[in-house]
């Protein structure tokens, strides 16, 4: 049959479409068979064709939502970090389990070690009720009425410390030793607190100020004397009065009269007192009220060191014989210096570097001591000190001529510590700072400590050395100078002794010290009775733990005498300086200064900018 086509063909219809409809499926499935046969086809196509089949072959990708990934790389990446986190957790409980080992703290360099015993000086030179941890058995209470007797102001004097080998307290020295102590924790700070002996010079330059504050009316703005000397040591003439000289008696079992002297005018050692409390206000700025306690002392006794001129030795015999001031213009430096710094007053700046000041305390010649820091010229350390200003804060005009010029001085003395230079003489490894004079290591150990402190400035302001004329030296040469000396002093030397007592196998065993040579056996000995310690040529019962003796002669030479005091005879200000080297050299280089505690007082140099303006608003 056929039928017509609706686009114009013949459309033929055959018996074929009578068939059944179950005809026409199998038919159909036939010819998709064979459609299938033709070609493969994937998973997903043979699901939709063919539906599910048990004979379908297990998928070979794992869908994880956002990604297809193969399975096999799926078991491997999950089977990775299963065994990662199995091995992570083993390896953690064996570091765990496993017992700890400290690695041991390198020992202690010699400067470290001979500063414990440096310290453990002072402890046996304190006068007065002593405190339960002074940790001196041989020492006790003494000379606790100092003040009460005579016809002195101030009538509280107990405290302070012995000079040297007597009882003798003179406030000159003692006040030089403690502003040396100050400054040496202000710049380093954390080196004594590495050899854990922060506390305690803390409280040895607290008992010595607290002796300051009693010695005048520390609440007034403004005094008109102060206690200068407590004890005697005349022995002019034969004179066979009892006093610390003449006798020789351990501090404890003193009773004979012990005279103040006063002074009135005395501006070396007020401006030296003032310099001592100016500078431990800095240690213990944490301690507002006695911080604050000691500015003020300071400031009373600086007025009255500039209103009232005078040598304080001048007015005594006895200043000029054992502590003779030759001047007091280094201590009007020195003491602005530290005021300046303690209270951040300009007015103080502008005294400290005023020329004319300058010149009158020698800043613009040599001398044969030039360049010599001591108890008695503190020239050298006010230079030091205010080059340090120019060096990190840099305060310009009308400042930074007379600040360039300390600065360049300060150098030429540094060149003037090293042996390619004449300055000075030296023995076979010691600079002979005095000239040949007696009693060189005190002068010695001050020089190692600002030759130490001016490298470690150097360091800390990035500045590899300073120049000697033409030729260029790294700050490296400073501080192997330091180690020099020290290291001559602590037994590095030609007779292979230590100077210090205590330090090393061989030392001084016959030091001229009243307290060390009595032995404590509760025998009272009189005035008279101890001249048999004095002059026993036994070693003293009491060891003196770090006590630097005076030192050798322009020789090298030492006699261990007890009655020869140019060898033997340790002091306050000598100690001071030892202790100021041997924290300055103690440990790593890189431990360098504290930079920034000493300018805590002062003020911004520079106006601070004003703030931007405000956004604009139409």
């Amino acid at each position: 049959m056929y039928g017509r086509d609706p686009w114009g063909g013949p459309l033929e219809i055959n018996a074929a479409d009578s068939a059944t409809d179950d005809d026409r499926s199998r038919n159909l499935q036939d010819f998709d068979r064979a459609a299938l046969s033709s070609r493969p086809l994937d998973e997903t196509q043979q699901s939709w064709l063919l539906g599910p089949t048990g004979e379908q072959k297990k998928k070979k990708y794992v869908d994880l939502g956002c990604i297809i990934v193969s399975r096999k790389i799926f078991v491997w990446t999950v089977g990775t970090l299963l065994v990662s986190a199995v091995l992570a957790g083993l390896i953690t409980l064996i570091v765990k389990t496993v017992p700890r080992h400290k690695h041991a703290h390198a020992p202690p360099d010699n400067y470290t070690l001979a500063l414990h015993k440096a310290l453990m000086f002072f402890n046996a030179q304190r006068s007065g009720k002593l405190p339960k941890h002074n940790n001196v058995s041989w020492r006790g209470n003494s000379c606790t009425h100092d003040g009460k007797e005579g016809d002195s102001i101030m009538k509280d004097l107990s405290g302070g410390y012995y000079d040297a080998g007597d009882a003798i307290k003179f406030n000159f020295p003692m006040a030089f030793s403690m502003t040396m102590l100050s400054w040496s924790v202000i710049e380093y700070s954390g080196k004594y607190e590495a050899a854990g002996e922060l506390n305690h010079v803390k409280d040895v330059i607290k008992w010595g100020t607290d002796y300051f504050l009693k010695t005048f009316n520390h609440t007034a703005d403004q005094i008109d004397r102060l206690a200068a000397q407590v004890g005697s040591g005349d022995t002019s003439g034969g004179s066979t009065t009892p006093n610390d000289h003449y006798c020789w008696t351990r501090p404890e079992d003193i009773d004979y009269d012990r005279p103040v002297v006063d002074c009135s005018s005395c501006s070396d050692l007020a401006a030296e007192m003032a310099a001592a409390l100016a500078s431990a206000s800095i240690v213990f700025k944490d301690n507002k009220a006695y911080s604050q306690k000691l500015v003020h002392g300071a400031k009373t006794l600086f007025r009255f060191s500039r209103e009232q001129r005078g040598r304080y030795s001048a007015g005594s015999a006895e200043a000029a014989t054992f502590y003779n001031s030759t001047g007091y213009w280094d201590e009007f430096l020195w003491g602005g210096a530290w005021l300046y710094y303690a209270t951040g007053n300009n007015s103080y700046l502008q005294l400290a570097t005023a020329p004319g000041l300058a010149k009158h305390a020698g800043a613009f010649w040599g001398g044969p001591d030039y360049g010599v820091l001591s108890w008695e010229n503190k020239l050298t350390g006010a230079q030091v000190l205010l080059s340090r200003l120019r060096l990190f804060l840099s305060p310009g005009y009308p400042y930074e001529e007379i600040l360039r010029t300390f600065h360049n001085q300060t150098s030429i003395i540094m060149c003037s510590y090293l042996p390619i230079f004449n300055s000075f003489n030296r023995t076979r490894g010691l600079i002979q700072l005095n000239h040949g004079r007696p009693q060189p290591l005190q002068y010695v150990v001050n020089a190692a400590f600002l030759a130490t402190l001016f490298s470690d400035y150097l360091d800390a302001a990035d500045t590899p050395g300073w120049y000697c004329g033409p030729n260029f030296y790294s700050t490296d040469v400073l501080r192997d100078f330091a180690k020099t000396q020290i290291d001559y002093v602590l037994g590095k030397n030609p007779r292979k002794m230590s100077y210090v007592v205590g330090f090393g196998n061989h030392f001084p065993k016959r030091v001229h010290h009243r307290g060390a040579s009595i032995p404590k056996n509760k025998v009272k000995y009189n005035c008279k009775g101890g001249w048999k310690w004095r002059d026993s040529k036994k070693a003293n019962p009491n060891v003196i733990n770090g006590a630097m003796v005076a030192g050798p002669d322009k020789h090298d030479g030492f006699r261990d005498v007890r009655s020869n005091y140019n060898y033997t005879e340790p002091t306050l200000a000598g100690n001071a300086g030892l202790v100021a080297a041997l924290v300055a050299l103690s440990g790593e280089k890189g431990g360098g200064i504290d930079k920034n505690t000493i300018f805590s007082a002062i003020p911004p140099m520079f106006p601070t900018p004003p703030p931007p303006p405000a956004p604009w608003k139409p």
